[in-house]
């Protein structure tokens, strides 16, 4: 206000006592004078009647000839709202919505005209006054706050993201979603991997992971674009349908395996295509494989070193074309006719139907649709797996080791309720030959595969004979029993293996986290108790900040139990100490009943002295690592771990941090 004229600020104390009036009494004698001083031929406007006239507008609910007052105003806001356009409408509604606007102009007009920043010349208010005035005068109606440009009112952007014409920077999430919300579209599910297969990566990641396809495809562009799991759970929540970091780390896990199948399958196929050994056949069982058991169990006999299966070597003697007939065409088959008296697997009608039963055996295991429905089955029965005490091991075993598997001699239990660490101690037991495991899966499930098979899947499209009928059942039983029971044992083992190592690493991690979270008890000065037998209990005082105060041996246990009370009782009360913390190694509890007695007597009166035991894991070897001879460089290797032992108690995280944590001994198995 400093920088406007005096008269100015007296006309505006003159004002506010004109607005305490009323309305109605000053609008009709205002309004006459306003039009006298705003005439367009008269050309001597002043800067600082401005405020006078703008704040003397709250009079506007005054008839149609006021129009030209409202105008005055507008001729400031005019170089305000240049880009803001309002939509006219000749309804008389608008007309008193249109005054809002003006209400908020009068409010900011005084600070525009303190500043003086933007005040408009004589011949702008001018050529502006005479247009308004033209306009208001011929229309009689309010005009927008912008000229107008051909006849066009200028319209807003239908666009929901904008920065005043700067692109928006998170594309994905304002145009597909700017709520946040699931975002199903980021180019569709199908997507296109460097290695193809008969299956879509996609479906398989969902079925495997049991989420959603199209969170699946958003996540694996997410991460062909090379976006880190930290970046995807914060910024990506919408593309992801919301889901936890450990979700995504499985998903990606996951992702990796069936590239790595794709990659070797197709690795395979170009190793037996230069080799002559690629058939139609074998390639759309490759392609067709998801997992990398199934991968070995299809390119298994075409291995260097193989010597070939019993269907290869069939096909080699030209039983191929007797076999599809078979299912074919069985009303032309002859078998007679493949009937080579001096060639060895033909010689007989025997020898021949065997060469036909196993090439048929070999197309029925390598069949997708045949794999799919017995892992189906067997989900809707009972399969248990059963271990027991290998008879070898019985004869010539080291007993110790035997006994350890105590519990696993004669064990029986069902694939979906084992626990992970049994399935952990059967896999040793099996490694060191002590145990044999076996998967058993009921007869029930044989018997519906090789009726579904007959009946179904495999039905001849002719009426069979019943010599070829027998060879088509005995077909199927044999691919069963030597080809597809195998491979399901090895699946079923294969994913228990897998399931229970996850579930070792998250328990171990669980278990050092809690460790490490462990209270810590400040303040305090505290002994530490390393308990031994021959070499005596190690004894180390800390102060409340873990200063060693002092360091000792006692030996408890040798019959000197007495006299080593008084210096332990001395150690004590020379430096306040009324905490003992006591190591959970060898003569733990002999060390622990000592102290209760003596503690049951008060004998370290006045002291109230308390006790408790914490574990030392790691701290053997803690005491001889290179970060304890640079910590503590001139104590011996046994007192190191009483100061450590007692500094768990005093900060535990700050101590088991120096400690690998594969040391510590709080995994499943160590």
């Amino acid at each position: 206000m400093s920088s406007l004229p005096r008269r100015v600020k007296s006309e505006a104390k003159a004002l506010t006592s004109e607005d305490e009036m009323p309305s109605f009494l000053n609008s009709s004698s205002e309004s006459e004078e306003e039009e006298e001083e705003w005439q367009p031929k008269s050309k001597n406007a002043k800067r600082s009647r401005l405020p006078k006239k703008n704040e003397a507008k709250p009079k506007k609910v005054a008839g149609p000839r006021s129009a030209v007052a409202r105008n005055k105003v507008k001729k400031v806001a005019i170089k305000e709202e240049m880009d803001v356009s309002l939509p006219i409408a000749p309804a008389e509604d608008n007309r008193i919505q249109l005054l809002k606007p003006k209400e908020e102009h009068i409010g900011t007009e005084p600070k525009t005209l303190n500043h003086k920043p933007e005040v408009p010349k004589k011949g702008e208010i001018n050529s502006f006054r005479g247009k308004n005035v033209k306009t208001l005068e011929s229309d009689e109606k309010p005009s927008t706050s912008i000229p107008v440009v051909g006849k066009q009112v200028k319209n807003e952007k239908s666009e929901g993201d904008f920065a005043f014409d700067e692109p928006p920077l998170k594309k994905i999430k304002s145009t597909t979603c700017p709520e946040g919300k699931p975002a199903k579209s980021l180019g569709g599910n199908k997507i296109k991997e460097e290695f193809e297969m008969n299956w879509d990566i996609v479906q398989a990641l969902s079925e495997i992971t049991n989420v959603e396809p199209w969170v699946c495809a958003n996540l694996i562009r997410l991460f062909q674009e090379e976006n880190t799991i930290p970046f995807i759970a914060r910024y990506r929540k919408e593309l992801i349908n919301n889901l936890e970091a450990d979700s995504l780390r499985e998903i990606q896990q996951t992702l990796e395996e069936l590239r790595t199948v794709a990659k070797k399958t197709h690795t395979m196929i170009q190793k037996l295509k230069k080799e002559g050994k690629l058939s139609g056949c074998l390639l759309t069982a490759l392609l067709n494989c998801r997992t990398l058991e199934e991968l070995d169990h299809v390119s298994a006999p075409y291995k260097t070193g193989s010597k070939g299966t019993k269907a290869q070597r069939a096909k080699q003697l030209g039983l191929e074309p007797a076999a599809l007939s078979l299912l074919q065409n069985p009303m032309e088959l002859n078998l007679f006719s493949y009937i080579r008296p001096n060639t060895k697997g033909l010689s007989t009608i025997q020898e021949v139907e065997a060469g036909v039963q196993h090439i048929l055996a070999d197309i029925f295991a390598k069949d997708k649709d045949t794999l799919d429905f017995i892992r189906k089955l067997c989900q809707q029965r009972y399969i248990c797996i059963q271990s027991a005490l290998a008879k070898v091991s019985s004869k010539s075993g080291n007993e110790k080791d035997i006994d350890k598997f105590q519990l696993y001699h004669e064990f029986s239990c069902s694939i979906k309720n084992i626990q992970h660490h049994q399935i952990l101690a059967i896999n040793r037991g099996e490694n060191l030959k002590i145990l044999t495991v076996k998967v058993n899966i009921p007869d029930g499930v044989k018997n519906e595969f090789c009726w579904w098979c007959v009946n179904e899947r495999w039905r001849p499209k002719q009426f069979l004979k019943p010599e070829l009928m027998r060879i088509l059942r005995n077909s199927v039983e044999d691919a069963y029993k030597r080809l597809i029971y195998p491979l399901l044992c090895r699946e079923f083992r294969s994913k228990l293996t897998s399931d229970a190592e996850k579930e070792s690493v998250m328990m171990f991690g669980r278990n050092l986290r809690q460790l490490l979270l462990t209270s810590p008890v400040r303040g305090r000065t505290l002994m530490g108790v390393d308990p031994g037998y021959k070499h005596g209990c190690k004894l180390a005082i800390i102060s409340p900040t873990s200063q060693i105060l002092h360091t000792d041996v006692v030996y408890l246990h040798s019959g000197q139990g007495l006299r080593e009370a008084e210096k332990i009782k001395r150690l004590l009360l020379q430096y306040n100490c009324s905490t003992v913390v006591i190591g959970n190694g060898t003569a733990c509890r002999e060390t622990e009943a000592y102290f209760a007695d003596l503690i049951m007597k008060k004998y370290f009166a006045p002291l109230d002295v308390v006790y408790c035991i914490v574990s030392e894991a790691g701290a053997s070897i803690y005491s001889v690592s290179p970060e304890a001879c640079k910590e503590m460089p001139d104590l011996d290797p046994n007192l190191r771990s009483a100061v450590s032992i007692a500094r768990r108690v005093q900060d535990p995280l700050a101590e088991l941090v120096k400690i690998e944590p594969k040391h510590i001994g709080v995994g499943m198995y160590q």
